[in-house]
């Protein structure tokens, strides 16, 4: 891997927090601890009270390519 430039953002962690989690995914802090709660990330680790999400189980998962909006209920 090679060194940073000054112009390049820094690499982020293995392990994210909701809230780094949450503005890679673009979407809101509360609409990923739904997703959570549901069960519907991959990666999520708990770590006594605090979750930390894998950083590769986002990038190569299927979350938020055209699944179903959290509130939609299919019959």
């Amino acid at each position: 891997m090679s060194a940073p430039t000054p112009n390049s953002p820094p690499a982020l962690p293995d392990f994210l927090t909701v809230e780094e989690a949450a503005n890679l995914l673009r979407v809101n802090r509360k609409t990923l601890y739904e997703a959570i709660r549901l069960g519907n990330v991959p990666g999520v680790v708990r770590i006594g009270k605090a979750l930390r999400v894998r950083r590769d189980a986002l990038v190569g998962s299927s979350l938020g390519q055209g699944g179903p909006a959290l509130k939609e209920h299919h019959s």
